[in-house]
């Protein structure tokens, strides 16, 4: 069993993350306040003493620890390491992502009392402390000498603990009240001072306000862990670190994109080439911001340029290119910025239609981006990247690559940097159990989406909707609408790429590319008997992929068109699902086009 130290949105976060899973855990938080529903896991509140900590690891056969509570709960981190030593339990640290700052008006400390005897030293007289209602004795020294004024919680414990710690209460502001910038602007501080709490804790808001209105920031670091604890920094880095850690935890694993392999690849021979060091381990940002690490197979350096290899580890998916060698060359380059060159096995783009001009490798956007911020993060100057995948061309005739222009290799692909398991049966299976756990906290609407493109554009809809209720259906529509019948969802949303849509508005339920190919003479039919012009069934004919229907039809004909798609996928959808039903087109440019 895993136990988990949470009450914080790294806390949440892990639960969501174990909840994909079939082990039991427990999450533990410092108040009942801070319950939330875990499909698999028992909630318990209360603090823990090293003898309580060893006791309930000891009762539950606990095999893994996860610290997800706020960075600065000192004395807990301590208690979890000396426990984690004595049990022999190894130690996931959820962190938080801090941004790096660099600005002659932050000053930085390492303790609150270091902070102090800065403050002095700046000659700071009027201070906005938004440090909590737990910091106030800590800065006592200049708060006694100085115009102080804290921010708390709007609640009757904070103001009690301010009087108990002799803090004038009519120095005290809330939060709710006013923004940070508001704040500032009606005290007029000469500072402020606050936490390095992480992105999730409001970080930046408090730092970016009081730089725009040119207030001196003094920010106290954060605590440093114990050097046994294995930091990730999201639900990715959580979830393979587990799955490392108790393999059985999950019945499939999750890998690594082509595109994050290039990516690592490419920032280990960089690295070769400008430091003469050949890594065995790299770091690397996925789209999401998360940090993960890969291994590197093989470094080779010569004089103007370095390669390096990387073996792909998709986990359980059955992805073709799983267990492929990948090597990414890096040179000088007379060119500015990174100049992406295909190498052996990697594809090369015939047709428009997939975000890439014709004639460039099959190197997708999203792991281009990936490269290029790792890379102009070392060198800034140009630089010749040569992407290569070993029997590429043969894998590539496994593929649905052929069918969208792509030639001669494989496409280094991945919006996410992350492989989930794919196999049907785990996919259905993972839906089920996600729409489970949303119906358990109390979600009355769910909404599921082809993937994380169209879910970013449909939460504009319903941004009070928790993460659980967003689900992503693959090319499962069909099994998917069965489960919301069989699990009784009150209220759903199904939000549609056009793509899908029209393979969907067809009748196919499994809208998978390798099964359903684009009928074009369904869409003319439609077209037709929607009352398009003429025009449209040209348009259809010349088209590679369904997305240009966007900007090839003329607005008349785009009123009668889409409509039609759309409600034709709502009729195949409510055939199975017969709860409150609404049906979403999104285009490609995340606007909300028509809704059933």
């Amino acid at each position: 069993m895993i136990l988990v130290f949470g009450g914080t949105t790294e806390g949440r976060l892990a639960i969501r993350t174990l909840d994909e899973g079939d082990g039991r855990y427990i999450y533990s938080t410092l108040g009942t306040s801070q319950k939330v529903e875990c499909a698999h896991g028992i909630h318990i509140s209360g603090a823990m003493a090293e003898n309580d900590m060893l006791q309930v690891c000891r009762e539950n056969s606990i095999k893994l620890i996860i610290d997800a509570a706020h960075p600065f709960a000192i004395n807990l981190h301590n208690t979890i390491g000396m426990v984690a030593r004595l049990l022999h339990i190894p130690v996931i640290r959820l962190e938080r992502i801090y941004p790096e700052l660099y600005n002659p008006e932050i000053v930085w400390c390492d303790t609150y009392a270091d902070a102090v005897s800065k403050m002095k030293t700046y000659r700071v007289n009027r201070l906005l402390a938004l440090t909590g209602v737990q910091t106030i004795p800590k800065l006592i020294d200049f708060w006694q000498c100085n115009e102080t004024w804290f921010r708390v919680l709007d609640r009757k414990k904070s103001v009690e603990k301010a009087e108990n710690y002799g803090f004038p209460i009519n120095r005290l502001a809330f939060y709710g009240e006013d923004a940070t910038d508001a704040l500032i602007d009606k005290l007029f501080p000469d500072a402020i001072i606050t936490k390095e709490s992480g992105t999730s804790g409001g970080f930046m808001e408090k730092v970016t306000s009081a730089l725009q209105k040119g207030v001196k920031v003094f920010i106290v670091r954060r605590p440093k862990l114990p050097d046994s604890f294995i930091t990730v920094e999201g639900r990715h880095g959580l979830r393979m670190e587990v799955e490392r850690l108790l393999p059985d935890f999950y019945s499939l694993h999750t890998g690594f994109t082509t595109g994050s392999c290039a990516t690592a690849a490419a920032k280990a021979a960089l690295w070769g080439l400008l430091k003469g060091e050949k890594l065995s381990e790299v770091s690397f940002r996925i789209p999401e911001g998360e940090t993960m690490n890969m291994e590197i197979e093989e470094v080779e350096i010569q004089t103007s340029s370095a390669s390096a290899r990387v073996i792909k580890k998709a986990g359980d998916d059955p992805d073709v290119t799983d267990k492929s060698c990948i090597t990414v060359t890096v040179a000088y380059s007379e060119h500015d910025g990174i100049n992406f060159i295909g190498g052996h096995g990697i594809g090369t783009v015939t047709l428009p239609g997939i975000g890439l001009p014709v004639g460039e490798p099959a190197i997708n956007p999203v792991p281009r981006a990936m490269i290029e911020r790792e890379l102009k993060a070392l060198y800034p100057d140009g630089l010749d990247v040569t992407v290569s995948i070993e029997n590429g061309e043969v894998l590539a005739t496994k593929t649905f690559n052929p069918r969208v222009g792509v030639v001669g290799g494989v496409s280094i692909i991945g919006t996410t940097g992350i492989v989930r398991p794919f196999s049907h049966e785990a996919f259905i299976e993972a839906i089920h159990r996600e729409m489970e756990v949303a119906l358990a906290i109390g979600c009355e609407r769910i909404v599921v989406n082809s993937g994380g493109k169209s879910e970013r554009y449909i939460k504009t809809l319903y941004p009070s909707l928790p993460q659980q209720a967003f689900i992503h259906y693959g090319n499962a529509v069909g099994d998917t609408m069965l489960l919301a019948q069989k699990l009784k969802v009150p209220k759903l949303t199904i939000g549609l790429m056009l793509g899908k849509a029209v393979k969907l508005a067809e009748g196919n339920l499994n809208t998978h590319s390798h099964k359903i190919t684009l009928n074009r003479d369904f869409l003319c039919r439609i077209a037709k008997e929607a009352g398009c012009s003429s025009e449209v069934s040209s348009v259809i004919a010349n088209m590679n992929m369904a997305r240009e229907l966007w900007n090839g039809l003329s607005e008349k004909d785009t009123g009668r068109f889409f409509p039609a798609i759309l409600k034709l996928c709502h009729n195949h959808c409510s055939s199975i699902y017969h709860g409150d039903l609404e049906t979403v087109l999104i285009d490609d440019q995340g606007n909300i086009r028509y809704r059933i």
